[in-house]
């Protein structure tokens, strides 16, 4: 499609069949990248997903490593609130700027507020992103679980929030949230379809929707195909349906996925002539370690082989080989073997991922004394 000027946006709208509309956003949630630069954005508390043409265009050179300082303050400061009161929930790359995107939730319970936040790689500035009056469309899950679900979703914080437990010689921090604001946990676009990782309303509440883009006209159930999850939990020790997918990335030019969930089994997800409302069993190729949650995935090139690269809550930033992924059995017992080979990298505290080109990988990185920075990791490196 044409990338520029009045032309590109109305091929854009009626190729993707948005309308100019102003957006609204209850909850900051999981946010990538799909065809032609339009940016989704889950709402968890909406219980929906929005599409919105963010007319960034396209750079004529190269993107270049990108490294900046105490992002949490930075924002905090064009937000007007502490660095504390600034919770990064995801970020995105668009492929044709190079500049980043970030899914904030400024300040804490009713005082909060989603905010979109975009950063300038090629001067580092920081703005916050109108959504008023843009090229959009929604798309709302019909199977979200309703807002007064009693049940519980219990993750692994990185800050304060939560109680604290004993787990063995560890002192642990866990959160436990109404599942609805799990509906959405991750989202990637693959070959025409938005995945979208996350909780239902049904009694085997793992789910994965395949939400064909554009958006059908009516709620996510016409040409929406939706897979109830069951993995094999090796920490636990046992076959599961509840627990969501945390994290995943598509693999196999979308025909299939590869997922982590918290203490942290990585599992491998077939996707091809699925029905919709079947049970999808995963294949579990890895167990990173108990007590541990991931935090983001991504994938990427490396002397001409496909690596997986997790960051986690306990073990780090881990790096596995996709060929072994392919070659390994599925783990069916308890404790071992712990599945495919993996090594650590030396970088402490990553909490996102995002690719920034073919070359790096864009980390979120918390240092020992709560700082956030943007880091550029090469690829040939890791």
């Amino acid at each position: 499609m044409e990338r520029s000027g009045r032309a590109r946006e109305e091929t854009v709208m009626d190729g993707y069949g948005l309308r100019t509309s102003d957006v609204e956003i209850d909850s900051a949630g999981p946010i990538t990248f799909g065809p032609d630069g339009i940016l989704f954005l889950a709402d968890n508390l909406a219980a929906r997903i929005l599409a919105v043409d963010l007319a960034d265009p396209d750079r004529d050179a190269d993107s270049a490593p990108f490294d900046l300082d105490d992002v949490d303050v930075r924002v905090g400061s064009l937000l007007g609130c502490d660095a504390a009161d600034i919770d990064i929930r995801d970020i995105a790359v668009h492929s044709g700027s190079h500049n980043l995107y970030l899914s904030v939730q400024r300040g804490r319970g009713d005082a909060g507020r989603a905010v979109l936040v975009r950063v300038d790689t090629a001067d580092a500035t920081i703005t916050d992103v109108p959504l008023t009056g843009v090229p959009m469309a929604q798309v709302d899950i019909a199977d979200a679980p309703a807002p007064d679900d009693e049940r519980l979703d219990v993750t692994l914080p990185l800050g304060d929030e939560g109680e604290e437990l004993q787990v063995g010689a560890r002192t642990v921090r866990i959160l436990r949230r109404p599942i609805r604001t799990s509906t959405i946990t991750d989202m990637s676009y693959a070959d025409g379809e938005l995945l979208v990782a996350g909780l239902s309303n049904e009694e085997f509440s793992s789910k994965l929707r395949r939400i064909p883009f554009p958006f059908p006209d009516a709620s996510a159930t016409d040409g929406v195909v939706g897979n109830n999850l069951e993995i094999f939990h090796v920490s636990h020790g046992k076959w599961e349906t509840h627990a969501p997918i945390r994290t995943f990335v598509p693999y196999q030019d979308g025909r299939s996925i590869l997922a982590s969930y918290t203490c942290t089994p990585v599992v491998h997800i077939p996707l091809t002539d699925l029905r919709s409302g079947t049970k999808v069993v995963g294949r579990t190729v890895a167990e990173l370690g108990a007590v541990n949650q991931p935090l983001d995935m991504v994938s990427f090139r490396q002397d001409g082989r496909e690596h997986l690269l997790v960051a986690n809550s306990a073990h780090g930033l881990v790096k596995i080989s996709c060929q072994d992924i392919d070659a390994q059995k599925p783990l069916t017992q308890p404790h071992e073997p712990v599945g495919v080979p993996r090594q650590t990298e030396q970088v402490p505290g990553v909490i996102r991922l995002a690719n920034l080109d073919a070359g790096h990988v864009l980390a979120l990185q918390r240092t020992e004394d709560s700082r956030i920075h943007l880091r550029s990791l090469k690829t040939s490196s890791l």
